[in-house]
């Protein structure tokens, strides 16, 4: 997670933001390609091999999260014992994963930025008025596209990447790039995105993940050390545990 990432991210949130702010109706020009006119309807999301695969990406996100839950799980269970994996690490993949593809994505962006999701716009046969990216004032109620939960998620295995061997970090950041851009590809496929939606879901996570691990592991004032975190969650644990038994005072 070096400053070079953080330049490219930057860029591409630049140009991204500016060519799509400008010309909007090339998200509905790529959206476009997956859409049968003659049907009405985007063939893939009717495709069962290609909804398996939407399932099966988020399994595989989830999965690199689940040792950080377990870890997290068993310290409140057993303050006494070690993390079961390094603190950092689960504290990292963790609080990334909750902010990117939960907090930013599904309880902020997502309720209050009304953007309508491909399939229900009027140039794919839905009732809805299209509206470009930038722009929180569509009519859609709740669920909304903009931007992409799943897309967050499956970028965010930039996290557990960035926690690979050094000599394993570029392919394990190649192979995030990919699965996010797979996983996003089935999404605006199904009409369920547009093009803007999956791409700033991408560019926001990682930038979520580059923050996250330079105050967790790279700048000194704010660098955690694995003792530091077991520490801190032992002192939870116990006075969580002690709340939970200790009896109710009487009114």
């Amino acid at each position: 997670m070096n400053r070079t990432g953080l330049f490219i991210a930057l860029g591409l949130a630049v140009v991204i933001g500016l060519l799509f702010g400008l010309f909007p109706e090339l998200d509905l020009k790529l959206a476009a390609l997956f859409y049968d006119a003659a049907q009405k309807t985007f063939p893939l999301k009717l495709n069962a091999i290609a909804s398996f695969a939407r399932d099966a990406a988020m399994w595989i996100a989830w999965g690199f999260a689940l040792p950080a839950i377990a870890a997290f799980v068993v310290k409140l269970i057993r303050p006494d014992r070690p993390m079961l994996i390094s603190g950092r690490a689960a504290t990292f993949l963790l609080v990334t994963m909750l902010l990117a593809a939960g907090i930013l994505t599904n309880l902020t962006f997502k309720t209050y930025w009304g953007r309508p999701r491909p399939v229900v716009v009027a140039e794919f046969a839905g009732d809805k008025g299209f509206v470009p990216w930038w722009d929180p004032r569509g009519t859609c109620v709740r669920n909304c596209s903009f931007f992409s939960g799943e897309g967050a998620t499956a970028f965010w295995t930039y996290a557990p990447a960035a926690l690979a061997p050094p000599q394993w970090r570029a392919l394990a950041f190649g192979a995030a790039t990919v699965f996010g851009i797979a996983t996003s590809g089935l999404r605006m496929a199904f009409g369920g995105h547009f093009f803007t939606d999956v791409a700033i879901a991408g560019i926001v996570t990682y930038l979520v993940i580059w923050l996250a691990y330079a105050l967790i592991y790279r700048w000194p004032s704010t660098r955690l050390t694995d003792a530091q975190v077991d520490a801190a969650l032992t002192r939870f644990a116990r006075r969580w545990r002690r709340r939970e038994t200790d009896p109710r005072p009487s009114v």
